[in-house]
């Protein structure tokens, strides 16, 4: 994948250079709340779908023996939907070597970020292991980009991978911060902050192993280590 010359040489610990992408997005931008992240949403609405699906249960016992019709012919159409399925999985681009790296790549940062006892240390690491996911989607759906186009993974990553443009929105307004920290101003990262975003980026992480194909791989423990 070929990338504008303009595109800043600045990826950390040696990505490979045809997946080179500059972090930051728009400077100004503040990181977004705790409860504006996918991983928070998608939290929510499966509580709601819970007490859904108990209303909806009871309502079906009821009508079990009316609908017996209708759930032979759900079961008829099953085939069809497992066509299309296998049909997505064969259109899916392969997974290349570079993909591969970079997804190692932020599942050490993931355990690195674990590891930290610095709040700061552990934000930017789970930071910069959620942008090397992000570069894994680009180095197998991405695109060159013209001259004076987007130059950040988080304004291209939506345009090749609509499904996860909520995470690149999330992450993009999260780099300034990160940016800040790493200069050694800015706000204090509080436990939490460093905690929720790592947590963030682990779930992007699997989030994308899934939109590759790739199989789960658990990555950090169920409690995290403190940090000050």
């Amino acid at each position: 994948m070929d990338l504008p010359d303009d595109v800043p040489d600045d990826l950390p610990d040696g990505d490979p250079e045809h997946i080179r992408h500059h972090v930051d997005g728009p400077p100004g931008r503040e990181a977004g709340p705790r409860r504006g992240s996918p991983r928070h949403r998608r939290t929510g609405s499966t509580d709601d779908t819970s007490s859904t699906d108990d209303t909806s249960s009871t309502d079906d016992t009821s009508t079990s023996g009316t609908e017996a019709g209708t759930d032979t012919d759900n079961d008829a159409g099953n085939p069809t939907e497992e066509t299309n399925m296998s049909v997505s999985t064969l259109d899916r681009p392969p997974v290349s070597v570079a993909a591969r790296m970079l997804l190692e790549r932020s599942r050490a940062g993931l355990l690195q970020a674990c590891a930290a006892r610095s709040c700061g240390e552990r934000y930017v690491a789970a930071h910069l292991a959620a942008l090397r996911a992000g570069a894994a989607v680009l180095a197998v759906r991405g695109r060159a980009t013209t001259r004076g186009g987007p130059r950040s993974v988080w304004d291209i990553l939506p345009r090749v991978a609509p499904e996860l443009t909520e995470w690149a929105a999330f992450f993009a307004a999260t780099a300034a911060r990160r940016a800040a920290v790493e200069a050694g101003r800015g706000e204090v990262i509080t436990p939490r902050d460093a905690g929720d975003l790592l947590r963030d980026a682990e779930a992007f992480h699997h989030v994308v192993e899934t939109s590759l194909g790739l199989p789960y791989q658990p990555v950090l423990p169920m409690a995290l280590p403190s940090c000050t």
